[in-house]
């Protein structure tokens, strides 16, 4: 078929005419203009500039991350989840081998107030050493990838880095399984990767000065407080056994006394009492650091009674 066989279709010599209160000065910052006063609002958007990052700052990952890795709903009412919020690293909260713990400012410049400071545990990759006796704790755990299962067992960078996404997504579940079972835990916010960003627990001073809240092993609680406490952490021990988990390596190292209550922290070896050969071995221990730790500040208390009484709850 040649050129000349095409279809031809008449030429316009002009642009089609359009009505004469067509808009065509584009809509920027300011109001609509007479012509585009039947707008529907959903339609106009308010742009705001935000000035540039300064060191120690990032964006908010907030909206980066899947859904699956934000915290459970409903959100409490203080999580920042603005757009155009701004992460600031505000210092280092405490060291570990496994582990950083960091504070953490999300804020939306342009609503400061909203703000909230969160507490950012971030697991080591290259230079992270597994856990005392990690063997035990994983027991019954499998990995997706059977790729990444041998790079942790030969230990090599890789691995190190494979370990580390997978200590950090065991406490993030164990932090958000916790939650919804109503167990005092700090509210997971979001994972990214090897860092968890949860709630900041913390106390007020008789100034006024919000602090972290002190480890139980820190404290000098009144005999009725003492009491209480001993009550708080029965009650979660019994909803973790009804539910088939054991905390594996709970102390009064990893338990924070925020006032009047006691919160967990530290879930990265949660293990099934069941499913793990050493879960009951694991619970009992748990049971034993509890209760001497309780002895020594006065109060009578037995591990093996706190033992029974859990399996009561168990089976």
């Amino acid at each position: 078929m040649s050129r000349d066989d095409l279809p031809q279709y008449p030429q316009h010599s002009q642009h089609p005419a359009f009505p004469e209160d067509f808009a065509t000065e584009p809509y920027l910052d300011g109001p609509p203009s007479a012509g585009m006063g039947d707008i529907d609002d959903r339609f106009v958007f308010d742009f705001r500039q935000y000035d540039d990052l300064a060191d120690g700052q990032r964006w908010s990952t907030w909206l980066s991350v899947e859904p699956l890795s934000r915290g459970p709903e409903p959100l409490p009412d203080w999580v920042v989840t603005s757009q155009g919020a701004i992460d600031t690293e505000l210092g280092v909260l405490k060291t570990g081998k496994e582990a950083d713990v960091h504070l953490v400012e999300r804020a939306d410049p342009l609503d400061p107030d909203a703000g909230v400071v969160m507490a950012a545990k971030r697991y080591r990759s290259s230079e992270h050493r597994t856990f005392h006796r990690a063997a035990s704790y994983t027991e019954g755990r499998s990995m997706k990838r059977s790729r990444d299962e041998r790079a942790v067992k030969r230990k090599s960078t890789f691995g190190r880095q494979v370990a580390a996404r997978e200590w950090a997504v065991s406490e993030w579940a164990a932090l958000v399984r916790f939650w919804n079972l109503g167990l005092p835990v700090p509210y997971p916010v979001q994972i990214d990767g090897t860092e968890i960003l949860m709630e900041w627990i913390t106390v007020v001073d008789e100034d006024g000065t919000v602090q972290t809240a002190p480890r139980l092993a820190q404290t000098r609680p009144s005999p009725e407080l003492l009491a209480s406490y001993f009550d708080q952490l029965t009650d979660a021990l019994a909803t973790m056994v009804q539910n088939g988990i054991v905390h594996g390596d709970l102390s009064a190292y990893n338990i924070l006394a925020a006032g009047d209550r006691l919160v967990i922290i530290d879930l990265p070896q949660i293990v099934d009492l069941v499913g793990n050969l050493n879960g009951m071995t694991f619970l009992q221990r748990d049971c034993a650091n509890i209760c001497g730790w309780f002895r020594s500040r006065g109060l009578d208390v037995d591990e093996d009674a706190l033992f029974g009484e859990l399996m009561a709850h168990a089976f």
